[in-house]
């Protein structure tokens, strides 16, 4: 039976926790008055990662990266941005640069998130000991896109996405060269026979000595590095099945329950923080899926990961990809506090002290201003910041740093989002199908690659793309060509099986 055979929905129930709405009584009581400490605009904003101190933050900028000085957050500035990096090479600039991360004095930026791109692949290495003279030291080169990455010391881990075995690749900057690749498909090469999409490693964190994987459909996989020329794998999340996903449905890869988007552990390694990235489709006069939540799991036995909760993603008037985004995306899990992202949804902060029953302490939402890539603490008690992509259809406009008390609060405009909370069908996600497709469609999300952003139904091109990569269009007598090749291997792999 395919998985989505029964198609989930965004507002049902998924054992532990809720999904698609607010657990009652759950949000304490908040100040209407609470709003952003400050702002600024940087064009192309996506990432942004917090130095130690808290004092600077930095940013991925599509074309560049920036330094902005949070020291006073009611007061952030750039520091210094720099744009057209490797501009002298012939196949040069650096484009698409949608991660960074720091480690001590040490920036990374890399690129391009996604694969069909005539452009730089690697990692830029930028001394940053001095936040307002940042220097460029080198450039590690790939033969494969980098959608994210983790910076550990020396120690930086890649996306290494191949459209093969997608795995996750060790660098040693110091040495300037991998010292170690791990993939699902090594644990199962019947992850070959699925779409590259479906299981691309779309994320990975490193914390305390712990990867954390998010593998899309495939689900989340937590690797031991302490030894990071020697992963190790110690459990696995929600992980997806190949025999399911090899022939899953044509909506598979963009709707709920899979897409395992970023996943973090908070310190000391037994919660882990699983955000998933959704979106609805409009299908045989229906529209499935729609916005997902943030899972939480106790994984202080990894072999047997045990979920606690869900964080449901805030109503949206219209769920679909050309609508209002409020699905979740980039996150920070320290301490007791979750902070989290959510597109045109806003900032949140939750007190997951009891990670079976989170309590929403904190919302900001402006969705005609803001859609934010990320969260992430800067001081304790005192403030944290978001990258914010800007508002669709202008050029970006309002793209920046923003910086919010770190502290329970309501505030911002969610006037936006008002019709959602009647529960319309639009707004809560969604209907069934009357009849399940027979074949896969010739448009739309159909099954293909990273490098295209979602479709209409139409076909149509959307030239926004989120931070993911599992839509696009496979169709007609090429993806009959791909499933027929996917079945003739999984045959020869069960006789060879039957006849061993």
């Amino acid at each position: 039976m395919r998985r989505r055979h029964a198609l989930r929905v965004a507002g049902a129930a998924l054992g532990a926790g809720v999904i698609g709405r607010a657990a009652p009584g759950r949000a304490r009581s908040a100040d209407e008055g609470y709003g952003p400490l400050g702002s600024v605009a940087v064009g192309g904003t996506r990432e942004a990662v917090v130095s130690a101190d808290g004092a600077t933050a930095y940013l991925a900028l599509g074309d560049g990266y920036a330094t902005v000085d949070v020291s006073d957050p009611a007061a952030p500035a750039v520091l210094t941005e720099r744009r057209d990096l490797l501009a002298d090479r012939a196949d040069g600039p650096l484009r698409l640069l949608n991660d960074a991360k720091v480690s001590g004095d040490r920036l990374v930026v890399v690129g391009p998130a996604h694969p069909g791109r005539d452009v730089p692949h690697g990692v830029l290495i930028v001394d940053v000991s001095e936040p307002d003279a940042p220097v460029e030291e080198g450039f590690y080169g790939t033969e494969f896109p980098i959608h994210n990455c983790a910076l550990d010391g020396r120690y930086c881990y890649l996306t290494g996405n191949d459209g093969e075995t997608n795995p996750l690749v060790v660098v040693d900057l110091d040495a300037g060269r991998e010292v170690a690749r791990w993939s699902i498909a090594d644990r199962d090469d019947d992850w070959t026979d699925v779409r590259s999409g479906l299981r691309t490693v779309h994320d990975v964190t490193v914390r305390d000595g712990t990867a954390a994987l998010a593998y899309w459909d495939a689900g989340t996989y937590l690797l031991d590095v302490s030894d990071p020329t020697a992963p190790v794998f110690l459990g696995s999340v929600d992980p997806g099945d190949p025999a399911a996903l090899a022939d899953a449905h044509p909506r598979e890869g963009v709707i709920p329950p899979g897409n395992h988007h970023y996943s973090l552990l908070a310190p000391g390694g037994d919660l882990l923080a699983v955000g998933r990235e959704t979106w609805a489709v409009e299908y045989d006069g229906a529209v499935l899926g729609g916005p997902s939540g943030v899972d939480l799991y106790d994984v202080s036995d990894p072999t047997a990961p045990v979920r606690r909760a869900t964080v449901a993603p805030p109503a949206t008037s219209d769920p679909t990809f050309g609508g209002l985004w409020t699905t979740a995306h980039n996150l920070d899990l320290r301490g007791d506090v979750l902070y989290t992202s959510w597109y045109q949804g806003g900032v949140k902060r939750h007190d997951v002290s009891d990670p079976s029953d989170p309590v929403e302490e904190t919302w900001w939402a402006a969705p005609d201003r803001t859609r934010f890539w990320t969260a992430r603490l800067a001081v304790p008690g005192e403030s944290f910041v978001a990258s914010s992509m800007g508002v669709r259809g202008d050029g970006g406009a309002d793209a920046g740093l923003w910086t919010f008390p770190d502290a329970p609060g309501l505030g911002g405009d969610r006037s936006a989002m008002t019709a959602a909370a009647t529960g319309s069908a639009a707004s809560t996600g969604m209907q069934r199908p009357t009849t399940e497709p027979t074949a896969p469609p010739t448009e739309g999300p159909a099954a293909a690659t990273e490098a295209s952003p979602p479709t209409t139904a139409t076909g149509e091109s959307r030239t926004a793309t989120p931070g993911f990569g599992a839509v696009g269009g496979v169709a007609g007598l090429a993806a009959g060509a791909v499933l027929a090749a996917r079945r003739a291997r999984r045959a020869r792999r069960t006789r060879r099986r039957d006849d061993g």
